[in-house]
Order: structure tokens, then C-alpha cells, then sequence
């Protein structure tokens, strides 16, 4: 694969199937996170279903998001039993980054949120003009995993001043 330039359909495209695809672990780091489409096969449904999936399957699921979703991602949440048990979930109000890790060996690091207009099935009118790189560039790999990382152990929240605006202090 090496390192490829993703647009704006492509993050679906790209992306989302690869994410899809993982077999041990998914980090994925959002600012914002909506109840995004994806199509398996035939079907339409929420990519929480995909990520309900992939927990059923043994697949380590990380998500680091900025703000509570809204009302449908929390009624679809709902749906998948997966997710409550499976999901291990770290909300950040400071989360600005765009990144998804799948099997410790490909990154995703770009602009565009889990949302449709970022990576959904959203109409080519009606999407966000995104950009990013997908990679298996190892170097690339361990430095957006350590990125992560750090957010998700609690290693900038010291220094982070915004503790009175964190509803769910990591550390």
C-alpha cells in the first residue's frame, strides 16, 4: 500500500472498508462523530454496526471523540449490545485529530470526522471537502498510535486546563 493521497469519496471508499476489515484492534480518533451509513453488500447500516461486528469477532475497538453524539447515534448505540460491553470509549473535549489505526499496522491521519458528510454515504453534493493520507508506513504508523495513545492514557490531561469542561476526566 504504502502511502496513498485519500479525497473526498474516497474516505468512504478507502477508508471505512479498511477499517471494516480489521482483525485485532481499531483506534479511531474523532473531534466529532455522528451516526454515519456505510453499505455492507447489499445493505445500508450504521458503521456502529460494523464496529458491533467487529467487537462480536474479537476485535479490540478504541474510540476517542470531543463531544457527546447526538439523539439517532445514540438510539443505533443502543441497538448493537456489542458496543456497551465491547466499545471502549474515552470522551475528550480536546480530541481535534482525525485518526483511525487499524491492526497496529495501517493509519488513517486527515481532516475529516466520523460523520457522513466526512466519511458516510452522504451524496457527492452534500460532503465535505476532506483530505488525508491512508498508510502502512511503519514510522507513520507508531507516531499516530502514540498520538493516540498518550490522549487515551491520560498523559496530556495535566496540562490540558480544560478539566472543568470534561465530563468524564480520563486521568
Amino acid at each position: 500500500m504504502a502511502t496513498t493521497f485519500i479525497s473526498d469519496a474516497e474516505h468512504y471508499s478507502k477508508v471505512l472498508d479498511a477499517a471494516a476489515k480489521a482483525r485485532r484492534t481499531l483506534w479511531i480518533g474523532t473531534a466529532d462523530i455522528k451516526d454515519l451509513y456505510v453499505t455492507q453488500g447489499k445493505a445500508e447500516k450504521p458503521f456502529l454496526g460494523v464496529l458491533s461486528d467487529l467487537i462480536g469477532k474479537g476485535v479490540s475497538v478504541r474510540l476517542i471523540h470531543a463531544k457527546e453524539p447526538g439523539q439517532q447515534f445514540r438510539q443505533d448505540f443502543d441497538r448493537y449490545r456489542n458496543l456497551a460491553a465491547g466499545l471502549e470509549r474515552v470522551l475528550c473535549p480536546r480530541v481535534h485529530f482525525k485518526i483511525i489505526v487499524i491492526d497496529c499496522r495501517t493509519c488513517y491521519i486527515g481532516s475529516a470526522n466520523l460523520t457522513g458528510a466526512g466519511m458516510g454515504m452522504k451524496s457527492p453534493n452534500r460532503r465535505n471537502f476532506e483530505a488525508g493520507i491512508l498508510t502502512d508506513d511503519a514510522d507513520i504508523v507508531a507516531a499516530a498510535m502514540e498520538e493516540f495513545d498518550k490522549v487515551w492514557r491520560g498523559g496530556m490531561c495535566a496540562k490540558c486546563q480544560r478539566r472543568a469542561f470534561c465530563g468524564d476526566p480520563i486521568a
